[in-house]
């Protein structure tokens, strides 16, 4: 899919206007914003959690991670694995049919951008769901044997104290892997709530504006065209509805990031190319362009809210209709 070039984007009169002034208030303003709120209430409070004072108080977020653990007692940590592997299977799959079919050139769209984040995610996903169920397969074993007993923790939960590990395994190792994982768990929580968002906003930016206003010719109904468009969010509700994983509204400012990430990747590339837009409403030379960036801006707060929503209902719902069996 082309649009046709409409102004010389490469020009220094195209830039220097009102229209880019407000556009590039509506960009920037979020992004400082979010920034802000990472500084303040993410970057600190990880600080915070690297600098624990003893190895028992890692081991025990380690083994209370969420990341890997499914919301229910009764569901085995294997089941949230072969759903992940199997939405990583079939999301590679597209991707690459897509790449095949219409060339690397799709990376130009957000939509590809917010489609290989999630396959990212899911293949994260898989990857910790791996050592979960090795993680827990031990607890097991050791459980069964009597090799250890667990400490509990009124917050957290049960954790079991690296003074109880078994005899054959090298501590060292395991410290090692422990920390691997919760570092791989910071990115991964970080990328659920970036596709929460971004997946949300693709699909109904599609569904609602591009499919029944925007006549261009990619644009038409077809197979591949429905399946990136639909498949994604399915995927992901379907991932939000098993794991612990929660939505604070404070981590919007990751969504933000990502979409400002890739606004200022199309006008760094028009700025020395002069070449069509992605999306009609991108495109600087339109009188209506801060409206529609405006727009645009208002629209991630809905976009992640309503994921939000679906989360935290979840939570609520199923903390009260099943106590002893909720582990989030």
């Amino acid at each position: 899919m082309q649009l046709e070039v409409t102004a010389d984007t490469t020009n220094l009169s195209y830039w220097l206007n009102w229209r880019v002034l407000l556009c590039a208030i509506w960009l920037f303003t979020p992004i400082v914003i979010a920034l802000l709120m990472i500084w303040k209430y993410d970057a600190s409070g990880h600080l915070k959690s690297d600098r624990r004072e003893t190895q028992q108080d890692a081991n025990q977020d380690l083994c209370s991670d969420k990341t890997w653990k499914p919301c229910l007692k009764e569901i085995h940590p294997i089941w949230l694995l072969i759903y992940r592997v199997t939405a990583f299977s079939l999301l590679l799959a597209t991707l690459i049919a897509r790449v095949v079919i219409s060339g690397g050139g799709i990376f130009y769209y957000y939509t590809q951008w917010t489609f290989t984040l999630l396959t990212i995610y899911f293949g994260c996903g898989s990857l910790l769901s791996i050592y979960g169920c090795w993680w827990y397969n031990k607890i097991s074993s050791m459980v069964t044997s009597g090799d250890y007993h667990v400490g509990t923790d009124a917050e957290d939960g049960a954790y079991i104290p690296l003074e109880y590990q078994e005899k054959d395994s090298n501590p060292e190792e395991e410290s090692c892997l422990h920390l691997a994982a919760a570092k791989c768990s910071f990115v991964f929580e970080a990328m659920f709530q970036m596709n929460a968002g971004a997946v949300m906003l693709t699909d109904c930016v599609y569904w609602i504006v591009i499919f029944p206003f925007l006549t261009i010719k990619d644009y038409n109904l077809n197979f591949m065209t429905v399946n990136m468009h639909t498949i994604n969010a399915v995927l992901l509700l379907g991932d939000a509805m098993l794991n612990c994983l929660r939505l604070p509204f404070v981590r919007i400012s990751l969504f933000i990031l990502w979409t400002g990430a890739f606004v200022i990747f199309q006008w760094t590339i028009h700025a020395f190319v002069s070449v069509w837009w992605p999306y009609p409403f991108l495109d600087l030379s339109s009188p209506y362009a801060p409206l529609w960036y405006l727009l645009m801006a208002l629209t991630h707060i809905p976009s992640y809210a309503v994921f939000a929503l679906i989360v935290g209902l979840k939570h609520h719902l199923l903390s009260k209709w099943f106590p002893q069996s909720y582990q989030c």
